[in-house]
């Protein structure tokens, strides 16, 4: 004889209650009859629509109150009994993108990303309704969009609280993190439009838009390296030009690549406290002047190349530190600030 196991989730958790046995994970119910086959021979018809609705109910208030725990636990087992509905098998990998931790950014970015191709191809072969259609599409476009900022939010935070003298030997998994969240839109705006055409074109573009946001919002970390500045640079430009398909009057943010050079190799980040000073005195001081500009022109032909060549040597930093370490102090005093900054365009 058999272990009894609930067909539903699998679990052997079953108790009997009021004369059925009642499974402690999922809350299915079998009979005294549906469970004497469930040990005899494994398996059993059983009508899982009540449960399945209760489900459906339950997921749904989970989702609705932003528990992602529970949302995808019963997202999943929802998966069990009706492995086609989009919605289960959207919300399953949206909700454990969402409960992800830092260090399972990637892997989770790239399981949603994965799964985006078949969930699309389940609304376009089971949503006939072109109005439920549409609104299924603009609802799982708002939660893409959703999900890939939080990732990437996640990881940009993670990465500039890190000890800018350490910093840099994270930015590889940083950047990482970012593209996999940054991709998970890329892929989504070309699926749409791969499988309903131009008429969801308007989706792509937002999903493009937000992943130049995001690509922008990450060139500190090619900094130090300029061909993988302007590889990075370019990648941009293309995703901005993909959205200008669908929405001509669009105007691509400014992308920040002035340099800082040795300032973002001492203190391992274009954004932190003291290269936000540096960066404010040369843009609000130096540039006022003709001989300030003329220093900022030749610092920008000369500290690349030796960024590139030391940078990444100790000695070097321990050369450059002290002397940024007291101008940065200086310039504090003076009352420049050492709060976020974004670059002017001089």
């Amino acid at each position: 004889m058999k272990a009894m196991v609930c067909e539903m989730c699998q679990s052997n958790e079953l108790i009997k209650q009021d004369g059925v046995y009642v499974c402690q994970h999922c809350g299915t119910k079998y009979t005294v009859e549906e469970a004497r086959k469930l040990m005899v021979e494994g398996s059993v018809k059983i009508d899982h629509s009540d449960e399945l609705i209760k489900l459906y109910e339950v997921a749904r208030r989970a989702k609705a109150d932003h528990n992602s725990e529970n949302a995808q636990k019963y997202y999943e087992l929802i998966l069990l009994s009706d492995p086609h509905s989009w919605e289960a098998n959207f919300y399953s990998v949206y909700f454990q993108a969402m409960n992800c931790k830092i260090a399972e950014i990637e892997n989770a970015a790239d399981r949603l990303t994965n799964a985006q191709g078949s969930i699309i191809e389940l609304i376009k072969t089971n949503i006939q309704n072109p109005e439920e259609q549409q609104r299924i599409i603009d609802e799982i476009t708002e939660k893409v969009i959703n999900v890939s900022w939080t990732l990437h939010n996640a990881a940009y935070a993670h990465y500039h609280n890190i000890d800018p003298s350490i910093r840099g030997n994270y930015t590889q998994t940083y950047v990482r993190n970012c593209k996999a969240a940054s991709r998970m839109l890329f892929l989504f705006g070309n699926g749409i439009v791969e499988s309903f055409g131009d008429a969801y074109g308007y989706i792509a573009a937002t999903c493009w838009k937000v992943e130049v946001q995001q690509e922008i919002r990450i060139m500190d970390a090619y900094a130090m390296v300029k061909p993988l500045r302007e590889a990075h640079k370019n990648g941009i430009i293309y995703a901005a030009e993909r959205v200008r398909k669908y929405d001509p009057s669009y105007q691509m943010p400014e992308i920040k690549t002035g340099g800082c050079y040795v300032a973002t190799a001492v203190y391992g980040s274009y954004d932190c406290p003291q290269v936000w000073t540096l960066r404010r005195f040369r843009d609000c001081t130096l540039a006022e002047t003709w001989y300030g500009r003329t220093f900022i022109r030749a610092y920008y032909a000369i500290s690349p190349t030796l960024v590139k060549w030391f940078g990444s040597t100790e000695w070097f930093k321990n050369l450059w530190r002290p002397t940024l370490d007291r101008m940065v102090v200086m310039l504090n005093k003076s009352g420049v600030a050492d709060t976020p900054y974004d670059d002017r365009v001089w």
